[in-house]
């Protein structure tokens, strides 16, 4: 079983900048590809970034693309995500999730392991 626990949410204007962290169980990154999604009220739940479990290669969202970053610290068991540039349309829940497997993993299905999720709001 796999534990992950976000925090970081909060309400900013836009334009402002916010980093989640998601705190995993030991040894998350090597065997799990790991990512960040979120979902708005009355939409699916959608990808925002993730980053791979061998190469740590990073791969975002259009959406986020040149706004968000992704990273991890594995000492620390931490998995991180600067949003910067916010948008009233980034309001959303975030969840962090670990997937088995390897490569770039998009899909909400393949996720097997979901924190609780940490709620971003921003405002216009």
């Amino acid at each position: 079983q796999v534990q992950m626990v976000e925090s970081g949410g909060a309400l900013v204007q836009a334009g402002g900048s916010l980093k989640l962290s998601c705190a995993t169980s030991p040894r998350t990154f090597e065997r799990y590809t790991v990512g960040w999604f979120r979902q708005a009220p009355g939409k699916e739940r959608e990808f925002v970034s993730t980053i791979t479990r061998r190469t740590s290669d990073t791969y975002y969202a259009d959406s986020v693309k040149g706004r968000f970053t992704i990273s991890r610290d594995g000492p620390k068991n931490t998995l991180y995500l600067q949003m910067n540039s916010l948008k009233p349309e980034d309001t959303a829940v975030y969840y962090c999730a670990a997937a088995p497997g390897f490569g770039v993993i998009t899909t909400t299905a393949r996720y097997s392991y979901w924190g609780q999720g940490t709620q971003v709001t921003v405002s216009s």
